[in-house]
């Protein structure tokens, strides 16, 4: 096949092209340029797509001898993934952007323009596995966890859908530890084989998250209350606080039993912060929405048992899920603590993805759907 590899300048996107190459693939990488700030710096082993990384795709695309681009995608990343972190913080959710970046950018912006150039599919160096099934309907492909646990990226990649999902490839899924892909690297001359990962927000490069909000949403102030409503304290802006936050409320103590507080909700629409005690936090009954499903040998309508997983890195929590139209409902069977509007909610069957959605609400079961 003719495939396009996304190279980042990081090691595992070019021991991907690397092992695409071994499979006898046609490779070109590509690298993309997401900043508007062509002249934007790596702070520490922070952040990504920055000028130094697009160095190192360069030299990784010359010692495997493949052709090498590098595409502007700023705008596209910028009215997409930015415009989408801001506005769901301005709405009082709590987004994830490299969910965002897998689903516009990686996997929409850069496959779209790979197949209109007649390219197959896209490799990249998510820790992910494709694998082949058969069903009732015919043959299927599958995303499941990768090997190595500690490296598992199925949980941002389950956006892609179906159809994306069948034009990927994910050399390094059955990789057993990143140690294990530096060390290749460094057997093939790849000068990335040491270089630290990137973490945290990749645009937002200093880590303060908050302060970026600031600069880009300026002064909102408002009221901090409590469930009952009354006022304890006031803030700059609601879209600067998250639900389970604890640190950071701008208020002069603990509640006046002694129990600290947390942020319970954000209320965009009176521009309030809602804090109260631990325990208000807990939460077992998740409906979500825009729901992109995988696994079409599991019919909606009907409950099933599964998995599902809200955070990155979270424990994923046995529930019974049930898909109706748009809509994902998750009843847990044990509760979670600080689940907000805007996360990502995967469901899983064993290592399988079987679809996400965007969570909407999070509440607590009554009785009767608890026997239910």
């Amino acid at each position: 096949m003719r495939v396009l590899a996304a190279l980042s300048g990081g090691v595992d996107s070019a021991v991907a092209a690397a092992r695409a190459l071994d499979a006898g693939h046609d490779v070109v990488g590509v690298h993309m340029a997401l900043s508007r700030s062509p002249a934007q710096h790596r702070t520490g082993s922070r952040g990504c797509c920055s000028i130094e990384d697009a160095g190192d795709a360069r030299r990784a695309a010359d010692v495997l001898g493949i052709p090498y681009y590098v595409w502007d995608l700023s705008e596209e990343f910028e009215e997409t993934v930015v415009a989408d972190f801001l506005d769901e913080y301005a709405a009082g959710r709590t987004p994830n952007p490299c969910v965002r970046c897998n689903e516009h950018i990686k996997f929409s912006a850069l496959l779209d323009r790979g197949l209109a150039l007649g390219f197959d599919a896209v490799v990249t160096g998510h820790y992910a596995r494709i694998t082949e099934a058969t069903g009732p309907a015919g043959p299927r492909r599958e995303l499941h966890r990768s090997a190595d646990p500690l490296k598992d990226q199925s949980y941002v990649l389950a956006v892609m859908g179906p159809e994306r999902l069948a034009r990927s490839i994910f050399p390094l899924g059955d990789a057993p530890s990143k140690d294990h892909v530096r060390a290749e690297a460094a057997a093939r001359g790849l000068s990335v084989s040491a270089k630290p990962d990137s973490y945290d927000i990749c645009f937002v490069a200093d880590g303060d998250t908050q302060g970026f909000l600031r600069s880009r949403l300026g002064a909102r102030p408002g009221a901090v209350v409590d469930p009952d409503g009354a006022v304890l304290g006031r803030h700059e802006g609601a879209y600067a606080f998250t639900v389970g936050q604890r640190k950071g409320l701008g208020l002069p103590g603990p509640a006046p039993d002694g129990r600290p507080r947390y942020v319970l909700e954000v209320r965009p629409a009176s521009n309030e912060v809602v804090v109260g005690p631990a325990e208000l936090l807990s939460v077992d009954d998740l409906t979500a929405t825009a729901t992109v499903w995988l696994a079409d040998d599991v019919p909606a309508g009907a409950w099933t048992g599964a998995e599902v997983q809200v955070r990155a890195h979270g424990e994923p929590v046995p529930a019974r899920v049930r898909r109706t139209g748009d809509e994902l409902r998750a009843h847990l069977e044990r509760p979670l603590r600080g689940i907000a509007p805007g996360q990502s909610l995967v469901v899983y069957a064993g290592t399988r993805v079987l679809g996400q959605a965007t969570l909407a609400r999070a509440g607590r079961l009554g009785a009767a759907s608890r026997a239910g």
